[in-house]
């Protein structure tokens, strides 16, 4: 008996942007000194997730896993196996050239497909559509009622309100409508610290202490008005504030655990 895969791109099903989800944006890099798993399961095979694991006990692949989750153990034990080539590839002088720009572009398409959503959703009025809208840019009725709660940028202390930007703290492409236009969702932020925000270079605690991903390159930082030497602390928050914040962390600040120390 034939079966036929169905083409989740073709033009009976869509693209399924109603599952943005599905789209993970990745970059392959061919190393000159391959691995075989096979022959390191004692290293690997205690450390492969319970459920869903991409090898099985013999080190052998699984077909039917083609996408799936590692532990941080696991992925540093095979960091160390490949060796130079794979501790290279996280440097965080590596990610932070390379890996924006693939970022970037997925967020982008990801942004444009929810815009559209807003533009033809006949549900919500004109004026809550234009108001959603404009706050995708940090401007009209989110800018204002951000500023109601803010007054100079967090970084910098810039407080002339032509040269700030209402940043969102769960960005716009994640959140529903109420909070694309929820003031504590908002930070006010000078276009530089927008873009280290918007794009998961800093972050911050429930205290107000600057985090610094390791990533971020350092010289950058500085030259964008942030000591990574000394990150300042930008004073409190409110508990709602908070709750967005720690979105922010969990899911937008950029990680890295295994990186060679320089």
């Amino acid at each position: 008996m034939r079966t036929k895969r169905r083409n989740h791109w073709n033009s009976a099903a869509g693209a399924y942007w109603d599952r943005i989800g599905w789209r993970v944006d990745v970059r392959f890099n061919e190393l000159r000194g391959p691995v075989r798993p096979s022959e390191h399961m004692n290293v690997l095979g205690p450390r492969l997730p319970t459920k869903y694991a991409p090898l099985q006990p013999n080190g052998g692949g699984l077909q039917s896993v083609y996408l799936t989750h590692v532990p941080q153990s696991f992925a540093g034990a095979l960091i160390d196996l490949v060796g130079y080539e794979a501790r290279m590839l996280v440097r965080p002088s590596q990610i932070a050239t390379e890996e924006p720009k693939q970022i970037t572009i997925g967020l982008l398409q990801w942004e444009e497909h929810e815009l559209a959503a807003v533009r033809s959703d006949s549900r919500v009025s004109e004026t809550i559509r234009e108001a959603v809208i404009l706050a995708r840019r940090g401007q009209g009725l989110f800018k204002s009622r951000v500023m109601e709660r803010e007054h100079a940028c967090r970084i910098t202390g810039v407080d002339k309100i032509e040269h700030l930007r209402a940043s969102h703290c769960k960005p716009w492409r994640d959140a529903s409508n109420d909070e694309r236009l929820d003031g504590e969702n908002g930070l006010l932020l000078t276009p530089n610290a927008d873009h280290l925000f918007d794009r998961g270079f800093i972050g911050f605690d429930d205290s107000g202490n600057v985090l610094i991903s390791p990533v971020a390159d350092r010289d950058s930082l500085v030259r964008m008005g942030v000591n990574p030497r000394q990150p300042p602390n930008v004073g409190g928050f409110s508990a709602r504030q908070k709750d967005f914040l720690g979105f922010h962390r969990e899911n937008v600040f950029l990680r890295s655990t295994y990186l060679e120390s320089t």
